[in-house]
């Protein structure tokens, strides 16, 4: 029979045990989104010694031209890691998927149009993680994606230039973090 006090010390060795393996969970922060007036977090979880999951999410305020964007989007990805080192470290290839909604508006000739952008799209990425002194991490990445959706018009008419989101286009990224 195991006292209080066994079980206490096997629960110790055990947590004591795990921090000793590989660090399984990264939270990074994209540090290009920035420049587009974004901001840009995600959460990357080890499946195996070959693969994670992804979940990413970002707010914007952007402005391109004429067209105001406001809103967020989601992205989770599944990651295969291709190289010797073990995940989440090293060369790999993600497809994912993303869902956006913003609140468009468009100011033309004096008139002001507002909508709500609902796009879904999806792609591939590859990339490579590295992890430095089991807590930092450096992650690049760059591929095709694809999005499309349809605005629902709220006041005045469809005068909205989607197109820095809508079609085809490049996702990149460059993400600093911290693994535990």
């Amino acid at each position: 029979m195991r006292t209080k006090s066994t079980i206490m010390m096997m629960a110790i060795l055990f947590v004591f045990a795990g921090a000793a393996k590989a660090q399984d969970n990264v939270f990074k922060i994209n540090i290009f989104s920035p420049i587009v007036k974004t901001f840009n977090a995600s959460y990357e979880r080890k499946l195996s010694a070959s693969s994670s999951l992804q979940l990413g999410v970002f707010y914007t305020s952007y402005t391109p031209e004429s067209t105001s964007f406001k809103g967020l989007g989601i992205t989770p990805e599944y990651r295969f890691y291709l190289s010797e080192t073990e995940a989440p470290a090293g060369v790999y290839i993600a497809p994912f998927l993303r869902y956006q909604n913003f609140k468009v508006e468009s100011t033309f000739d004096g008139s002001t149009d507002k909508g709500t952008l609902t796009l879904f799209g999806g792609g591939v990425v590859i990339g490579k993680q590295w992890i430095f002194k089991e807590k930092i991490s450096l992650d690049i990445f760059i591929g095709p994606q694809f999005s499309s959706g349809d605005v629902k018009v709220t006041s005045g008419s469809d005068t909205f230039d989607t197109d820095v989101f809508d079609g085809f286009g490049v996702r990149t990224g460059l993400t600093l973090g911290f693994a535990f």
